[in-house]
């Protein structure tokens, strides 16, 4: 299926204003509130320099935290961390003001200009369609200023938001760089994978992750599903195995244990597809130590898929021509529990499948492992990723499309 979008390659931009959406949202010291990692920044800066080699007058709108939260800033140290990857960039803390009106109209061709978080503004947030925001002050107030709008930010996609949306429904609208690398990889293993098709699915967040297994069992994109983390512990427990008193408390505590139904569902259902881990690695004291499933229910926490599941499992992963990661199977934040997440990436890395990687500890995981660079394609795209192998429908992806 092609894909049925705009891109940088569609418009003509020299001496055009453009507004571009992109997700420089980052992880910030608690203390400091220091940027710890711009690796967006550094992704979004290849659309931001194409479009100044090209003489566009560039406009960036984008956002940090929610209100109310303590990574909720300014633009301040973003612009600062910017400069590293577009040098010249300006910066004026005001979206929709004079200030931001002047800097905007002052721009020549090939310059950039960083607005300030645009949820500073309230009307972002609010949930609309895309003519509704469009009458709202930010589309209003710089939709006259500008030629083109550019979403380059697909993992803000999931959301209706005014500066995701709005400028769609009055200027002409394409998808930058990173949106555009997205959606080729998630067509690859969503739209069309090349079979077999494995989906490796981990951690801690069982709403979001039991919509994609049944979304990509029911659909038939998935061949299999290989489980691992407390996902793979509350099919274990709903297939009726006793994992131990502290390992189920855990379970509740996270609110878990209201899934065992729709996995037992899912076992009936899919039986052949669910792959569940053979064996376990307990803290016993501070030490790893492994249990086959059969030896439970142990008292000490389950922290990672055993040696002789990661065996199966790269087996498995070994013979796939399409493979989706996401989540850890493991308590990765831990060395002696990371071992099952980084064998199974070092067993897609070794394989010939194309590789999607997807979870926010993916490229320290994958840089851990010594394959980072070795896999097809590594989304930091957090909840956008989660909904679209969900089969959701994303309102910053579905304005894009060519009607």
């Amino acid at each position: 299926m092609a894909l049925k979008f705009r891109t940088l390659d569609d418009f003509e931009f020299n001496g055009r204003t453009v507004i571009l959406r992109v997700d420089i949202n980052s992880p910030l010291d608690p203390q400091t509130l220091d940027i710890i990692d711009d690796s967006r920044m550094r992704e979004h800066s290849e659309t931001i320099n194409e479009l100044l080699r090209k003489y566009a007058k560039v406009v960036i709108l984008g956002h940090q935290g929610r209100k109310g939260d303590p990574d909720f800033t300014d633009f301040s140290r973003h612009h600062i961390a910017m400069l590293k990857y577009v040098p010249n960039l300006k910066y004026v803390n005001d979206i929709v003001g004079m200030n931001a009106i002047n800097a905007i109209r002052g721009l020549k061709p090939g310059e950039a200009l960083l607005l300030e978080n645009v949820r500073m503004l309230d009307e972002e947030t609010e949930t609309k369609t895309a003519e509704e925001h469009a009458r709202g002050r930010l589309v209003s107030t710089l939709a006259p200023f500008a030629d083109f709008f550019v979403n380059d930010a697909f993992s803000a996609s999931h959301r209706a938001h005014a500066s995701v949306i709005g400028f769609t429904a009055v200027l002409p609208s394409a998808a930058g760089r990173v949106m555009e690398r997205e959606l080729k990889a998630l067509e690859k293993v969503v739209d069309n994978p090349s079979k077999p098709c494995l989906y490796v699915l981990g951690g801690a967040k069982a709403k979001e992750t039991f919509k994609v297994i049944e979304n990509v069992l029911d659909k038939g994109i998935a061949d299999r599903v290989l489980l691992g983390g407390m996902i793979a512990q509350v099919f274990h427990e709903a297939a009726g195995f006793r994992l131990g008193d502290i390992n189920s408390k855990l379970i509740v505590e996270k609110g878990l244990d209201k899934f065992r139904d729709a996995a037992s569902k899912i076992l009936r259902k899919h039986s052949q597809s669910i792959m569940l881990p053979y064996d376990y690695a307990v803290d016993s004291d501070g030490e790893r130590v492994e249990y086959m499933v059969s030896q439970l229910p142990v008292e000490h926490p389950l922290k990672d898929i055993g040696s002789e599941t990661i065996r199966i499992y790269s087996r498995e992963l070994g013979k796939a021509s399409t493979i989706v990661f996401n989540g850890p199977v493991g308590v990765f934040e831990e060395d002696a529990f990371a071992k099952g997440t980084l064998e199974l990436y070092r067993a897609a890395a070794s394989s010939k499948a194309f590789t999607v990687v997807g979870g926010g500890h993916s490229i320290s995981a994958l840089e851990k492992a010594g394959v980072h660079g070795k896999i097809g394609f590594v989304s930091t795209a957090g909840g956008a990723l989660i909904s679209y192998l969900s089969g959701e429908k994303l309102p910053g992806v579905e304005v894009l499309k060519i009607q």
